[in-house]
């Protein structure tokens, strides 16, 4: 990272950040490009977790290369620099990485990953349907390296 004084190490702040997010964006290998696509997450121990349909573009292309990045980003507003245009900015907070995706198996798993997909965004206990949890696609990406980073802020 080429600003040293934006990026943010400490594992407690950047689980801050990713507390706060809402949409965590997955990076996945596709040709000719990456694919990037914004997704619902849950977060624990150095682990997202999704959920899915059972197949689709995403899917496959997890099958194919199960080496994913991501990132994930908290709008803090602008930074009005007036007439002058270069003095504008954006504040913000993120971290991006990357890391290993496992398709989860295990129903207890699978249970434990949704509540912590709904606690990202509510408060609760929650109830799935033993038909829902059989039949949605649950992953997680284990992460491997991830670095925050702080601008204007």
């Amino acid at each position: 990272m080429r600003r040293k004084d934006r990026r943010i190490d400490d594992l407690a702040l950047i689980e801050e950040i990713i507390g706060q997010a809402r949409v965590c964006r997955l990076a996945l290998h596709d040709l000719p490009a990456p694919y990037i696509v914004p997704m619902s997450f849950g977060y624990r121990d150095r682990t997202l977790y999704f959920h899915a349909a059972r197949d689709g573009h995403k899917i496959n292309l997890i099958k194919q290369n199960p080496q994913a990045g991501f990132d994930i980003s908290i709008d803090l507003g602008d930074v009005d620099g007036g007439d002058q245009g270069c003095e504008w900015s954006v504040r913000y907070r993120s971290v991006t990485g990357h890391g290993h995706i496992v398709v989860v198996e295990n129903v207890a798993e699978k249970r434990a990953a949704l509540d912590r997909i709904m606690g990202q965004y509510a408060e609760g206990e929650f109830f799935y349907p033993d038909e829902m949890v059989a039949r949605t696609l649950i992953f997680k990406l284990n992460v491997e390296s991830m670095t925050g980073k702080a601008g204007n802020v």
